[in-house]
C-alpha cells in the first residue's frame, strides 16, 4: 500500500461526503490530530483500519488503497438495530432463488423509477 496513494484517496473520498477533516475524524471516532496524519500520510491506517474508514465513507478498501479507481463500495454492511426492515429485506434475499432475485429487482427498480416520478 502506497501510503500517497491512500492519503490522496482519503482526502477524495472525505470531499466526495462534503465533510470537514473534523468531522470525518468524529464520525471514525478519532482525533482530528490521528486523522489528519493519515490524510497528510504522516501514518498509513491499517487495514482493520481502512476497513472502518471505507465503510463510514461509503466507499471499499479496493478504491482508498488504489487497487481500483472505482468509488462505489464492494460490499455494504447493514446492522439490524439500526435499519431492521433493509436487514429482513437482505435476508429475504439471501434465501432467495435466481428467479425471486431477479423479480424483487426489477419490483425495487419499479418503485424507485416511480417514487422519482412524484
Amino acid at each position: 500500500m502506497s501510503e500517497n496513494i491512500i492519503s490522496q484517496r482519503l482526502i477524495s473520498a472525505r470531499e466526495h461526503l462534503g465533510i470537514t477533516k473534523a468531522e470525518a475524524a468524529r464520525r471514525l471516532n478519532l482525533s482530528s490530530i490521528g486523522y489528519c496524519r493519515y490524510e497528510y500520510g504522516d501514518r498509513t491506517p491499517s487495514i482493520q483500519t481502512l476497513e472502518v474508514i471505507a465503510q463510514c465513507f461509503g466507499t471499499s478498501v479496493a478504491y482508498l488503497t488504489g487497487e481500483t479507481d472505482e468509488f462505489a463500495p464492494d460490499k455494504i454492511v447493514v446492522d439490524k438495530n439500526t435499519n431492521p426492515e433493509l436487514f429482513n429485506l437482505l435476508n429475504v434475499c439471501a434465501n432467495s432463488d435466481d428467479a425471486a432475485l431477479r423479480r424483487i429487482s426489477l419490483y425495487a427498480k419499479e418503485l424507485l423509477t416511480t417514487q422519482k416520478k412524484n
